[in-house]
C-alpha cells in the first residue's frame, strides 16, 4: 500500500547486528534471506496467512493481494479475473477458501436510495474481529475446517457422453444464478449426481430448473453442498421397464389368382383361398 506506517523507523536500510543476523552461521544450503527495510509501499502480512497449512498457494497469494489494496477497491471475481491469469473458476474457489478460514467476509448492506450492495471485508487476523461498540473479542483457538461435500447419486451406466452433458448442465447454472459458480473440483464431484437425473429420461433443462428454482435469497456459503443436497433428496425414480415390441409381421406381395383373376396376398403365384377350396372339393 502507498500508506507509510508511522511505526516504521525512517532508516533507508537496516541490518541485524551481532549473531542475530538471519544469514549468520554455518552455510548448509537452503534458503538465505537478503532483507532490506521498507519505508514506503509495503503491507504487513502475518505468517499465519503466508504459512497457512490448509490454504492453497493461490488463496494465500490472493489474500496478500487483497490486503495490499486500498479501501474501496473492487475485489469481485470479474475484476480479479481480469487482473490475474488464473481465471474466474480458480479465483472463485480461492475466495471461498479465504471465506472458510475467516480471511474474507461478505456482508449485504443497504445504501442511500434503497439499493442493496455486497461488501467484502478483508480480515488480516481471523478471530480478531473488532466490534463497533465493544472490546476486541478473544482470538479463536481453532479455525473452522471445511467439511467434505455430501455424497451424490451415481448413474447406473456412467457413459462419457452422459457425464459430459452433466458437466455442461453444472457449468451453465451460473447463468441462472451467479452464486452457483462452481470450481472444477465441485463440478467433478456433482457431475455423477446430475448424470443420475439425466439417466431417468429428464432433459437437461428440467434438471437445471430443479437445481435453481426456489434458492434462498441470502448469500450461499457453499453452493456445491446445497446442490448435492438437492440432487440426493429430489432424485426422481427410474422409468418403468418397457419390453421391446415384436417386429411387425411380414406382409406377402399381391398375387393374381390363376383361376378367377382375383388379387390375393401369398408368397408365390397360384390360386386364391376360394379357388383352392373349389379344387379340393372337385378332387
Amino acid at each position: 500500500m502507498d500508506t507509510q506506517h508511522p511505526s516504521v523507523p525512517p532508516h533507508a536500510q537496516s541490518r541485524s547486528a551481532g549473531n542475530k543476523h538471519p544469514n549468520r552461521g554455518p552455510r548448509t544450503g537452503g534458503l538465505i534471506h537478503e532483507h532490506t527495510r521498507h519505508t514506503a509501499r509495503f503491507t504487513v502480512i502475518g505468517n499465519h496467512l503466508t504459512q497457512h497449512a490448509d490454504l492453497s498457494l493461490l488463496a494465500i497469494g490472493l489474500a496478500c493481494h487483497i490486503q495490499s489494496l486500498p479501501p474501496g477497491a473492487r475485489v469481485d471475481i470479474k475484476t480479479l479475473a481480469a487482473r490475474f491469469p488464473e481465471g474466474a473458476t480458480r479465483i472463485a474457489a480461492a475466495l471461498r477458501e479465504l471465506e472458510t478460514h475467516g480471511y474474507l467476509r461478505r456482508e449485504r448492506a443497504r445504501v442511500p436510495g434503497g439499493r442493496i450492495v455486497t461488501r467484502t471485508i478483508s480480515c488480516n487476523q481471523p478471530g480478531r474481529r473488532r466490534e463497533a461498540s465493544g472490546p476486541t473479542p478473544a482470538p479463536r483457538r481453532k479455525q473452522t475446517r471445511r467439511t467434505a461435500l455430501p455424497a451424490v447419486p451415481k448413474p447406473v451406466y456412467p457413459s462419457p457422453a452422459l457425464l459430459q452433458t452433466a458437466t455442461e448442465v453444472l457449468a451453465g447454472l451460473r447463468r441462472r444464478d451467479p452464486r452457483l459458480l462452481l470450481s472444477a473440483t465441485d463440478t467433478e464431484h456433482l457431475a455423477p449426481g446430475v448424470a443420475a437425473w439425466l439417466e431417468r429420461d429428464l432433459p437437461p433443462t428440467a434438471v437445471r430448473e430443479a437445481l435453481t428454482t426456489g434458492l434462498p435469497r441470502e448469500p450461499l456459503a457453499r453452493p456445491a453442498a446445497l446442490l448435492a443436497h438437492r440432487l440426493t433428496t429430489g432424485l426422481p425414480p427410474l422409468p418403468p421397464y418397457r419390453a421391446p415390441e415384436p417386429p411387425p409381421a411380414a406382409r406377402h406381395p399381391l398375387q393374381t389368382c390363376d383361376g378367377c383373376d382375383r388379387a390375393f396376398r401369398a408368397p408365390h403365384p397360384g390360386h386364391c383361398r376360394d379357388c383352392r377350396t373349389d379344387l379340393q372339393e372337385a378332387a
